[in-house]
């Protein structure tokens, strides 16, 4: 089938733009039912999820494209790889980790109506959602539920929290980690996402960046964020284009440095997530409803690593590539994973002693 041009447009409001930034993983394409232990991955399993958008130059979507039509680089090395096809909501297992502390109190208004958008855009699609806020401390508003009165409940209790620390990078690991922690096969079963809000560095996490990566490089969680930080701040170009440094550890040290200046675009570029930000409600509308218009349109590539001359690959943080070569594109996918169970090297943290300029 060749492929076609479709551009879509899907007029929204901003609060449901942020919530469908995250639900519409749900409707991604997944993987078949009798395939389904690999939409999980974890430390000892040897499959990577690769959700993969591909535009024109002009940013139209381009659908119809098969597997023969992509090339796939682990480390520079090609992949056999598999498309799936396969549209059926297998459900989605949600954690919303919203900051409660600094800026963020200044922009709970834009929070209100979270219940009846996560129903109403959820449907009646499988879905288990669990909500974390964080400032200083992490705290658990509600776990895993299915049950839209229980949600509801739970995201009343969302408050902003009078607090100088957002441990960002704590509250994605934590996330990440209930996942498997929850033992309901209805979470196990369905595919991870991250909807975190917050700004956009981190203030006061205990964990390493190099020690969230590796975390989230060895699952198939994807996030998905929204920063409320000034329009000043950049998006983070792709890592892959020259950013990164040779081997797996200058990969996983640019990787760290580029968590440290904007947490939610690096977390959502190496895990093939979305991100937007803004400084205004102007900025904010225009910034989401654009991904909300992109956000359904992925192809799910995956494959097996294989080192060079079929090798096992070596442990650590990998680059991966996607390429089209027949087609002038513009492609965004995820970016790396994280191979072996060794934790990631110690890397000095040389900023770790110096104050933060808000907090001087």
């Amino acid at each position: 089938m060749s492929p076609t041009l479709r551009p879509r447009s899907h007029p929204c409001s901003s609060l449901k733009s942020v919530v469908a930034l995250a639900l519409a993983v749900a409707f991604l394409p997944k993987i078949h039912a009798q395939d389904a232990p690999i939409a999980t991955i974890h430390s000892t399993a040897n499959v990577v999820l690769i959700p993969t958008q591909v535009q024109t130059k002009k940013g139209e979507m381009i659908y119809g494209l098969t597997a023969d039509k992509f090339i796939v680089e682990d480390n520079g090395v090609p992949q056999t790889i598999k498309l799936d096809e396969d549209t059926d909501a297998l459900g989605l297992s949600l954690v919303v980790v919203i900051q409660c502390s600094r800026d963020a109190i200044r922009q709970f208004d834009n929070m209100r109506g979270l219940t009846a958008m996560i129903d109403d855009l959820t449907g009646g699609a499988p879905r288990q959602v669990a909500v974390v806020t964080y400032g200083a401390d992490i705290n658990l508003i509600g776990d895993f539920t299915s049950d839209p009165r229980t949600l509801a409940d739970n995201l009343r209790e969302v408050a902003p929290c009078d607090d100088s620390k957002a441990v960002t990078l704590g509250a994605v690991d934590y996330a990440n980690h209930m996942f498997d922690d929850n033992k309901s096969t209805a979470v196990s079963r369905n595919r991870r996402a991250i909807l975190l809000i917050s700004e956009t560095r981190d203030h006061g996490s205990n964990i390493k960046p190099a020690e969230v990566i590796a975390n989230l490089g060895r699952t198939n969680t994807v996030v998905d964020a929204v920063s409320f930080e000034p329009a000043k701040t950049e998006v983070l170009d792709s890592l892959l284009h020259g950013q990164m440094g040779p081997g797996p550890i200058g990969l996983i040290v640019a990787a760290a440095n580029a968590l440290k200046k904007n947490a939610p675009s690096t977390l959502a570029s190496l895990s093939g997530g979305e991100y937007t930000n803004f400084g205004s409600q102007h900025g904010f509308d225009k910034g989401v409803h654009s991904l909300a218009n992109h956000i359904h349109n992925y192809y799910l590539l995956s494959f097996q690593p294989t080192g060079k001359n079929g090798e096992p690959v070596t442990p650590g943080l990998h680059r991966i590539t996607v390429k089209v070569p027949e087609y002038d594109t513009k492609i965004r996918s995820r970016e790396t994973y994280y191979a072996g169970d060794a934790p990631p090297p110690d890397i000095p943290d040389k900023d770790e002693d110096k104050p933060d300029k808000k907090d001087k």
